[in-house]
Parts: C-alpha cells; sequence; structure tokens
C-alpha cells in the first residue's frame, strides 16, 4: 500500500513552527491568571490581567513572569525551552527509549515474530475477524481503566502483524491508536478524567456511566468501521489457511511470549494498584529486556547491540515529547493560556442549553492543542465552563461529556500531544500521514459528538 508524499514538513521541523508560533504569541496576547486552589484547581470568576513589560533589558534577560508583571518570551526561547521541556518529560522521554530496548532484545529472540505467525495461523490471517476483536481490548483497556501510555509497548507487535498480512504501519498503529483515544473520548469509567472533572462540576464520580458506555459501543463501532473500509479499500483480501498452516513456536517461543504477557499484566498491576509512573514502569522495561535476552539464551555483546539499537529507534519520539513539553512551558511562562480560557469560555455565555454544550466540545477541543494533558485540562477549563454550563441550563454531566469530547477529539491529531508523537514514532509513521487518514474520522466523530451533547440536554441528563 503506499502513500502521496506528504507536503507537511518534518515532525520535527513542524514543532519548532509550533514553538516558534507559541513564543510569538506571548507578545500579542495579554498575560493574565486565574486564582487557584492549592491543589491547583481555577477558582471561577476570579481571572485579572497581569501587566506586560515589553522592556529588551527585561525581556531579553532571561527573567521569568511572577504574579505581579508578565513577560513575553525570548525569541531565545524557541532553543532555551527545548532543554526545559525535555527535562520535564524526561521519565516518559526514558521509558519510551527502554520500551524500544526491550524490544530490541524481544526481536532478536525470534519470539515475536513466531509468535505472530502463529496468530496469522490460528486466524487464517483474516483482519476483518482480528481487528474488532482486538480494538475491543483495547478500547475497552482506556475506557474503563484508563490505559493509553502503556500501549506503547504493544504498537511494535501490530505494526509487525500488519505488515505480515501485507499492510502498512499505518494500519498496525491506526488499530492501537483509534481504539485507545475513542476509549479516552468516552471514558465510561476512565479514572484520569473522571475523578478530577465530576467532582468540580459536583457529580458523584463515575455517575452517568450508562450515557458513556452508550457513546463507547457507538464510537467504537464506527471507529472499527472506518478501519476496516480502508484496509478493504487498499485492496486487502484474507488470505487462505493454506499459507499460515506451517508454524513453528518452540518452547523457548513460548516461555518468552508468556512472560511478556505475563509482564504486561503485572505492568497494568502496577500502574493501577502500586501507582508506578512512568520512572517504575521504564525500569521494568530494563529489568524485562534483561529477562528475556536470560530466557532466549541471547549472548550479552548481542543482547546489549539489540537494546541500543531498539532505543536509537524510540530517539525521534523522545525529541519530539521534549518539544511538545516546551510548547507547554513557553505557554506558561508567558501567562497567556488563562486569558485564551478565559476568552474562549465568554463565548459560551448566555446562550441556549444545546447551544452551550455544543460550544464546550468545540471550546475543548482548542484548548486541548494548548493542554494536551487531559488532567491538567480538567483542573483548568472545568471549574469556568461548569458554571456557565450551569447557569445556562447545562448538567455537570454533560459538561463533563463535553469535556471529555472535546479533549479525545483534539488529542486524536494534535502535534502538541506527547503521546500521540510517541505513538506515531514508535510506529515510524509520519505525522502528515496520520492526519490526512484519520482526519475523516474525527470529523465524523465531531458531529455525533454535537449530537451527544444536544440529545443528552434534551433528554435531561
Amino acid at each position: 500500500m503506499t502513500h502521496p508524499p506528504s507536503r507537511l514538513p518534518h515532525a520535527f521541523v513542524m514543532m519548532l513552527l509550533i514553538l516558534t508560533a507559541s513564543v510569538a504569541l506571548t507578545w500579542v496576547i495579554p498575560s493574565g491568571t486565574f486564582d487557584r486552589s492549592a491543589d491547583g484547581v481555577v477558582r471561577p470568576g476570579t481571572y485579572h490581567q497581569i501587566p506586560k513589560t515589553y522592556s529588551p533589558a527585561v525581556v531579553f534577560g532571561g527573567s521569568r513572569s511572577d504574579s505581579t508583571v508578565a513577560r513575553p518570551a525570548s525569541p531565545v526561547a524557541i532553543f532555551s525551552t527545548i532543554p526545559v521541556g525535555m527535562q520535564a518529560a524526561a521519565t516518559l522521554i526514558f521509558m519510551i527509549m527502554f520500551i524500544g530496548g526491550m524490544f530490541g532484545v524481544l526481536k532478536a529472540t525470534g519470539a515475536l515474530d513466531a509468535g505472530i505467525e502463529r496468530l496469522l495461523a490460528i486466524t487464517s490471517g483474516n483482519i476483518y475477524l482480528l481487528a474488532p476483536v482486538l480494538m475491543l481490548a483495547i478500547g475497552s483497556g482506556s475506557t474503563f481503566l484508563g490505559l493509553i501510555s502503556e500501549y506503547l509497548v504493544i504498537i511494535p507487535i501490530f505494526v509487525l502483524l500488519a505488515e505480515r498480512l501485507g499492510l502498512d504501519k499505518l494500519a498496525g498503529l491506526a488499530l492501537v491508536t483509534i481504539a485507545a483515544k475513542i476509549g479516552y473520548m468516552t471514558s465510561v469509567t476512565n479514572p484520569l478524567p473522571l475523578l478530577i472533572a465530576q467532582p468540580i462540576v459536583g457529580v458523584p464520580v463515575f455517575s452517568g456511566a450508562g450515557f458513556r458506555l452508550v457513546t463507547f459501543v457507538v464510537y467504537l463501532a464506527i471507529g472499527v468501521g472506518f478501519l476496516l473500509r480502508h484496509i478493504k479499500q487498499s485492496g486487502y483480501t484474507p488470505h487462505t489457511e493454506a499459507r499460515w498452516e506451517q508454524v513453528h513456536l518452540t518452547a523457548r517461543h513460548k516461555v518468552i511470549l508468556w512472560t511478556l504477557g505475563a509482564a504486561i499484566i503485572v505492568m497494568l498491576y502496577g500502574a493501577q494498584r502500586l501507582g508506578w509512573g512512568n520512572l517504575e514502569l521504564g525500569a521494568f522495561y530494563i529489568l524485562l529486556g534483561i529477562v528475556i535476552a536470560l530466557m532466549g539464551k541471547v549472548p550479552s555483546r548481542e543482547a546489549a547491540g539489540a537494546f541500543l539499537e531498539g532505543m536509537k529507534g524510540m530517539v525521534l519520539a523522545a525529541v519530539l515529547v521534549g518539544l511538545a513539553r516546551a510548547v507547554e512551558v513557553v505557554l506558561r511562562d508567558g501567562q497567556i493560556l488563562d486569558t485564551i480560557i478565559a476568552s474562549l469560555a465568554h463565548l459560551a455565555e448566555g446562550r441556549h442549553p444545546v447551544i452551550v454544550a455544543q460550544a464546550m466540545v468545540l471550546i475543548q477541543m482548542a484548548l486541548d492543542v494548548l493542554i494536551p494533558s487531559t488532567s491538567g485540562q480538567a483542573a483548568v477549563t472545568m471549574p469556568i465552563l461548569g458554571p456557565i454550563g450551569h447557569l445556562a441550563g447545562v448538567s455537570g454531566q454533560v459538561s463533563v461529556s463535553a469535556f471529555i469530547f472535546g479533549n479525545g477529539l483534539t488529542n486524536t491529531i494534535t502535534p502538541t500531544s506527547g503521546m500521540l508523537l510517541a505513538f506515531l514514532a514508535t510506529a515510524k509513521v509520519p505525522y502528515g500521514q496520520w492526519v490526512r487518514f484519520v482526519i475523516p474520522l474525527v470529523g465524523i466523530l465531531l458531529m455525533v459528538s454535537l449530537v451527544a451533547v444536544a440529545l443528552a440536554v434534551l433528554v435531561g441528563l
């Protein structure tokens, strides 16, 4: 399957352009801030502008904004904030690189290729059977448990699976990413947004799950259909069973694959129950790489080389994650984020409840470009948009749904999402190719989301 060359610049160049634009915005948008509680939640109605100085001695001297005076970002910040962003995202960056190292060792054992061959033999290589089942499992992990970064570890598997079926890397990436993003977009019991957003608007945590479950089923069906239609249009046809009948899975391969499966369960338990973050997961991937090398009887020199080679393949992902975080650093230091939020929120005031609910979706989509962190966006936007919705007759449940819809839709395409860039870089799929592929799906799901929040308002959710 071939794709036309992208007219978009390289992902690294594109992120530098976005960083440059962010610096420029700090010069033209007034600075201001909301008061915040001790846990960082915005206090509604407290926005106030902060005087901004444009003195060259101050701006170019490297000083930062404070509560009394704001400063636009120095042009030097285009470059100086890159190491700052990489430092801020260091644990995620190293976790991504260690995932690459671990998979480098796994590939050296031959177990991964053998396991995929076995899976294809069982299913006769029928992607029309595999995709719905796998996407349901991945989407369920996201919508019920909040899994997202954990899926980085399986992307290389699905990319290799797609290539063995005669598909391209994009198909393997899409199978994981569409399902995972739809899971977040509906968040039936996803604790990451709900534990923050729902208490802010005064509704019980995890309430309204029935409505979100319906949206999950509908959205996932659309996502599966979209991917399978793309695959069919590419000319793919299921292979006959005879092609996959000669499969040899050794005992050593089985032990390694069972160990990998057990390791994924341990990681899920650690992340959900033990509070593991990127730091702990990164260390776990190093340990897992060593265990796999020992089980596969890979010589130490070869194993080390495979681990380092795997890490090299993740360098672009690491750099892009750091650049995405640098954009956030510039906007926060310039103190223009709250100004943008206050201005967008004003657009929804005093309108019909249905219009307000739909406007919330669009506002959250716009803000997600600037605040791609789901929990961060909830803490900043819900205290502002929640009361606006309440005054217009929009319930807290609908406000939360508008937030997760908008956040999830933009996070599927925004170049400021470090996790999306990590997904793309792990699969070695260019950003432009991904956007061209997925933008029709985002458009469809946006229309469905606007209808969903309108119906929720009209039925009194």
